[in-house]
């Protein structure tokens, strides 16, 4: 395995090449391949950026057509054909179906130009700049949406630059038992609490790098609610718990609720694409022209694999129910390796959504030696967490039967190795 021209010239921060210290040479839906031919279960899957797997073939043909034809690959914000194709299949697949009726802003092509540009749309449509924003919430690394991140190791990373414009509430759950919208509902009803009335709330009904942290339907309802009532815009961050992952393309479409502005990257694109867009009411579109705008703002290739992978797997009700299913076997499957684990006196818990759970183990280390474990058997799987306590499932939405089983077994085998 040659890996010293990486090693010399990669920076440090670098990340899952550390955990992962192979060369990886193709990929096919849940299966990675190294350099020496060695084969690995995928259960992280681009950290939740390759919900329809590696390489998936039918989005696959899109491209090549789509570059067989010559098509438009980087024109700003021109009007493409393939600009075009994908909105009206979004409304006519995903958003009509729903009953939402959304104006589209395309920013850069991350997660983090999404949320800054969400956060900023809720304060010029607002007139006002406090974004109220949840515990454990992971929202980017750009100054704004960083500013809206609560892990103390990315907010260190400013230089010393304060971040500003944000305040912090306990995510469902925090406290324990208590009702966390109890508090939140409180401070804005007080006119003493300190907290100037927000533009905006963002939040994600699953947190990802939070710890696989799950919010509640009916807090999730509330929230809307008390939103609806202050004059607040709701803003949901579905860049790693949307486009299926929960087991519903909206991960809120649980809740039945319809947020004010939604964001989603990572998966839109359908093959790892790098793409993002905004979603939002309407009336809120008070930009003007150019005031947000990036060199890759309209990426027509993501284009041509986001409409096929909506087209393909979103025509109906088919793929959700099996995400929900393969989700209930994961689900089972860490509940057991949980109960077993709590047995031999390591307190272990399971949660999640659809194809997005994880197991807290309770420490950050013994996290580690399992996914490490794991991987030297064939299995990629990451941690999450403030400690990185929880190991996470986010293997595709198309993983086989086959596969998803041999992972889990793998997966459990590393548990009893590691705590035994």
């Amino acid at each position: 395995m040659q890996t010293q021209t990486l090693e010399r010239l990669e920076s440090n921060v670098r990340t899952y090449s550390r955990s992962f210290p192979v060369v990886f040479t193709k990929a096919r839906n849940a299966r990675l391949t190294d350099e020496n031919g060695r084969e690995y279960i995928d259960f992280l899957a681009g950290a939740g950026t390759l919900n329809y797997g590696h390489n998936n073939p039918h989005l696959k043909q899109a491209l090549l057509d789509y570059l067989d034809s010559d098509g438009i690959v980087h024109g700003l914000d021109f009007w493409t054909a393939a600009k075009r194709d994908y909105l009206e299949t979004l409304e006519e697949v995903i958003l009509k179906p729903r009953g939402l009726e959304y104006k589209v802003h395309l920013p850069g092509p991350t997660g983090t130009n999404a949320v800054e540009a969400a956060i900023r749309l809720a304060r010029v449509a607002q007139g006002r700049h406090n974004i109220v924003t949840f515990t454990n919430g992971f929202h980017g690394v750009t100054m704004g949406a960083l500013a809206t991140t609560g892990n103390r190791k990315f907010r260190e990373a400013t230089g010393g630059i304060p971040l500003q414009g944000s305040a912090f509430m306990p995510y469902d759950g925090y406290l324990g038992e208590a009702d966390s919208l109890d508090y939140f509902e409180k401070l804005l009803g007080d006119n003493s609490s300190g907290l100037d009335l927000p533009a905006a709330v963002i939040v994600e009904t699953v947190q990802g790098e939070g710890g696989i942290n799950v919010a509640g339907l009916d807090w999730l309802k509330r929230l809307e609610s008390i939103c609806r009532d202050h004059g607040i815009l709701l803003i949901v961050d579905d860049i790693q718990a949307g486009c299926g992952r929960t087991g519903k393309f909206f991960s809120f479409e649980h809740a039945g609720i319809k947020p004010d502005i939604v964001t989603n990257s990572k998966s839109l694109s359908g093959f790892g694409l790098p793409f993002a867009h905004v979603l939002m009411r309407p009336e809120l579109d008070k930009w003007k022209p150019g005031q947000y705008n990036g060199t890759f703002r309209g990426f027509n290739l993501a284009f041509a694999t986001a409409a096929a992978a909506m087209r393909h797997y979103w025509k109906d009700d088919t793929f959700e129910r099996d995400v929900q299913r393969k989700g209930r076997v994961v689900e089972d499957r860490f509940q057991k390796i949980a109960a077993w684990m709590s047995e031999q006196g390591v307190k272990a818990t399971e949660r999640g959504r659809g194809l997005m759970r994880g197991i807290d183990v309770g420490d950050g280390d013994l996290a580690d030696k399992i996914t490490a474990k794991a991987f030297e058997k064939g299995l990629v799987i990451e941690t999450s967490g403030q400690a990185g306590e929880v190991v996470k499932c986010l293997c595709p939405l198309t993983i086989p039967d086959e596969d998803l089983l041999a992972g889990l077994d793998i997966l459990e085998q590393s548990v009893k190795e590691v705590v035994a």
